[in-house]
C-alpha cells in the first residue's frame, strides 16, 4: 500500500498528515483526493505531487510506489 504525506494547506485541508492509498494511478489517486477531501479542489492542481520523491505523469503506476508527498507552494523562498 501506498502512503499519501500531506504538507501545510494541504494537510490543513484534509485534517491528517498522512492516508493510505490502494489508486492504481496517480491521476486517480488525485481524483480520488478531490472527491473525498473537496477542499483540495483548488489547492491540489497548485501543488508539486511527488512518487518516491520524483515529478511523474497523471498515467504513472503507484502499484509500486511506497510515498506520495502532496506539497502546496510556500510562501518565501
Amino acid at each position: 500500500m501506498t502512503i499519501v504525506r500531506l504538507f501545510a494547506a494541504a494537510q490543513d485541508a484534509v485534517g491528517h498528515d498522512s492516508l493510505p492509498t490502494d489508486a492504481r494511478t496517480l491521476g486517480e489517486l488525485k481524483e480520488r483526493l478531490v472527491a473525498d477531501h473537496p477542499a483540495l479542489r483548488d489547492l491540489l492542481p497548485r501543488c508539486a505531487v511527488l512518487v518516491d520523491g520524483a515529478r511523474v505523469g497523471e498515467a504513472h503506476r503507484l502499484d509500486r510506489a511506497r510515498m506520495v508527498d502532496v506539497l502546496p507552494p510556500f510562501a518565501g523562498g
